[in-house]
């Protein structure tokens, strides 16, 4: 199990606790509450990325330099989305493998690991002379 959810579980856990220990079954009801109100939240969100992100062309993005200055390794598919504002072109399978492309040509090619950013790569398309 992931080190963040263990965390989630045990405040939720936590909060129950502490409601029982200091209200009883109300403040049981209250941490189940704000629980519940706290998963509609993280919930709104998700769903408020996944509908900008499907109305946008897939593979674009409005500056792929600025997309590549803001990414970090670890960051999460829905953190990424929030950035593009748009769904990547899926290049390969294994790893996963999407790439964004901004109207100049440039792109950004993004490795994901176990549902994280793990490698990202900008490359930089060069006008040829004529």
């Amino acid at each position: 199990m992931q080190p963040q959810l263990l965390v989630g579980w045990a405040l939720a856990v936590a909060a129950i606790a502490i409601g029982w220990v200091q209200w009883g079954w109300p403040g049981v009801v209250l941490a189940i509450t704000v629980i519940a109100f706290w998963l509609l939240l993280q919930f709104s969100r998700a769903l408020r990325v996944l509908r900008t992100a499907g109305q946008a062309p897939v593979g674009h993005v409005a500056s792929a330099a600025m997309l590549n200055a803001k990414l970090h390794k670890g960051m999460r598919l829905p953190q990424i989305l929030a950035l593009t504002k748009s769904l990547g072109q899926k290049i390969a399978d294994d790893p996963e493998t999407f790439e964004w492309t901004d109207p100049g040509g440039d792109r950004v090619r993004l490795e994901l690991r176990q549902a994280r950013l793990a490698l990202w790569t900008y490359l930089r398309r060069y006008p040829t002379d004529a």
